[in-house]
């Protein structure tokens, strides 16, 4: 049966990747072996793998990931101490669906969104 979903998003530049993801969103990176052109970070129980993705055009990139944690307005807090850009139409705000959410673009345009039951 199933257990965990890990999803995979394109990127341009595996530095890039992965020094935002470390360091912006504090994941650390996965598995015992850096493999060419792939990449896999891990924060608390969800874990984000990579593809390399050279000629990728960030404009026509529709990868989303949708997160849920269980203490939002300290995440996005956190996030807002760091600087991190946030989506700019993906602000912190209860949605009509009755979940708390906000939004962020990776350097590749993969739309992370951050989500929490109400």
């Amino acid at each position: 049966m199933f257990t965990d979903i890990n999803p995979k998003l394109p990127m341009r530049n595996k530095a890039i990747t992965r020094d935002y993801y470390l360091n912006e969103l504090g994941f650390e990176e996965y598995g015992n072996a850096d493999f060419e052109g792939y990449l896999m970070v891990q924060k608390d129980s969800i874990q984000i793998h990579f593809f390399e993705f050279k000629e990728l055009d960030p404009k026509e990139n529709y990868g989303q990931v949708y997160i849920r944690t269980d203490d939002i307005d300290r995440l996005y807090q956190s996030l807002l101490d760091k600087k991190t850009s946030i989506h700019p139409n993906g602000h912190l705000e209860i949605k009509p669906w009755g979940q708390k959410e906000f939004a962020l673009l990776d350097p590749d345009n993969n739309l992370l969104t951050f989500g929490q039951s109400m």
